[in-house]
């Protein structure tokens, strides 16, 4: 199509909405105004179109994406944590919940993970003990 993307029709993009929340390809289509008698065939057609099956796929990834934290933001939050900007919901003996503060060890461990990245420490182990080593000369002879 000479670099132009094909846009979906508005039927067609209720049916990709539908199909990433069902997985039903022939719901999909129902639910995306599609004719019961036909919505089989349309359902197995839509998924069959290039344009339906970019539309899925970038959605499912997007979707992904939004469910998974990037390194970044693993590293914000522990930072986080390690300055004690967060705060933890308790329950107390009578049945309160209270925020508190980020507890030390918590701060620790996240200062330990962040430390880790970084190759800040290694953990060295020292081993001790005896090996015997023999070293033999085989079948030569001393003939020369």
């Amino acid at each position: 199509m000479s670099g132009i993307t094909k846009k979906l029709t508005l039927k067609q993009q209720r049916f990709v909405d539908e199909y990433i929340i069902s997985g039903n390809a022939t719901q999909a289509a129902i639910k995306a105004g599609y004719s019961k008698k036909t919505a089989n065939r349309i359902a197995t057609e839509n998924l069959s179109k290039p344009v339906i099956k970019t539309a899925i796929d970038k959605r499912n990834a997007e979707i992904q994406s939004e469910k998974t934290m990037d390194m970044q933001e693993v590293m914000e939050l522990l930072a986080s944590i390690a300055r004690g900007e967060t705060t933890e919901e308790t329950v107390t003996n009578k049945g309160d919940v209270i925020e508190t503060a980020t507890r030390n060890s918590d701060k620790l461990k996240a200062l330990e993970l962040i430390g880790k990245r970084f190759g800040a420490w290694t953990d060295k182990k020292e081993i001790s003990g005896n090996l015997d080593i023999e070293i033999g000369m085989g079948d030569y002879d001393d003939e020369d």
